[in-house]
């Protein structure tokens, strides 16, 4: 595997000042030059064979040329991955105008066989180091349990070793959005969407949509791991959309519906009886009346029929006696 090795590379401003020398140095040789060849053609014995002096004009020329390429400038969040000849040098991270070998490359085709297929892909020899995001599609998916649910989710990443992301992969920003997916079914199959029922043994088991905090550290925390070989790094991982699948969708609504008029109908029982209980209590302490067993059993039918009925009780008023 590679790795990133860092590289300083010169000022750029100072060889700017010497690229303007020498195209100005080169100009003046070579004017000199012709000059020299003037006289020369008119007074071939007396002057001077000025054909070594418009060489070496040109090759100053030529040579300046050459120095020129090495300018690039890097802007913050940048860097520049220099080849030489096909074997990687190093990584330049300073920003600013810079100048390197002029032979560095300035675009890497990394080759790859699918298939039978020889493909290049061409990579710039710049690469962002700044953080992107990454926002995942719709996919459908099995929880624990086999239910059928949609899920998406956005990381936040960024290149941190440059020399892996060109060199290990084909393409790195390819393989972020594959392995995304794939670590995304493979999370969501290892949790169950919800808790199935209020009294169930693993009610304290992390499930997706109650633990979106543990989810998404453990979505972070895949990604982290199958990211390295592309030398990425994963700042944060969010879940953004999750729900059953649409063909099981209205089944679970209404088991939602039923767990929370369940869980409702259990809450007025309870008080309904707590209610109830005081109340007798009360009487009987209280000595204003004295109930016996069916008497208390009458009384504690009426209070929950009223304390417990979707409508209002319609009152009835007993003009007789109790047994009456």
């Amino acid at each position: 595997m590679s790795k990133e090795k860092s590289l300083h590379a010169a000022s750029g401003w100072l060889m700017l000042l010497v690229v303007v020398f020498g195209y100005i140095a080169s100009l003046l040789v070579m004017f000199f030059g012709f000059i020299a060849f003037v006289m020369w053609t008119d007074f071939p014995r007396r002057g001077a064979n000025p054909f070594p002096v418009i060489l070496l004009g040109l090759l100053l020329f030529v040579a300046t040329s050459i120095a020129r390429r090495g300018f690039f400038t890097l802007q913050p969040g940048q860097a520049r991955v220099c080849v030489l000849f096909g074997k990687y040098v190093g990584t330049v991270r300073d920003d600013g105008l810079k100048w390197g070998n002029p032979f560095y490359a300035k675009s890497l085709g990394i080759s790859s066989n699918a298939g039978g297929n020889t493909k290049v892909h061409q990579h710039d020899s710049k690469i962002s180091v700044r953080a992107r995001t990454y926002t995942g599609e719709r996919i459908k998916v099995n929880d624990k349990m086999g239910n059928p649910i949609e899920i998406a989710t956005v990381i936040v990443w960024h290149v941190a070793d440059t020399a892996k992301a060109l060199f290990d992969v084909d393409d790195y920003e390819l393989y972020v959005e594959m392995i995304t997916e794939t670590a995304l079914r493979h999370v969501a199959s290892l949790y169950s969407y919800d808790h199935m029922a209020d009294d169930d043994a693993n009610a304290d088991a992390i499930t997706l949509r109650t633990n979106i905090e543990e989810v998404s550290e453990a979505l972070q925390a895949e990604l982290s791991h199958k990211l390295e070989v592309a030398g990425v790094e994963v700042e944060d991982a969010r879940l953004t959309h999750l729900a059953y699948a649409q063909e099981i969708a209205q089944a679970m609504l209404r088991r939602q519906q039923a767990e929370a008029i369940i869980a409702a109908r259990k809450k007025i029982v309870e008080g309904a009886v707590g209610m109830v209980d005081m109340a007798l209590s009360q009487l009987s302490d209280g000595g204003v009346v004295d109930f016996d067993d069916d008497r208390k059993a009458t009384m504690a039918s009426n209070l929950m029929v009223v304390l417990c009925a979707d409508s209002e009780a319609q009152p009835v008023i007993n003009t007789g006696t109790l047994q009456q």
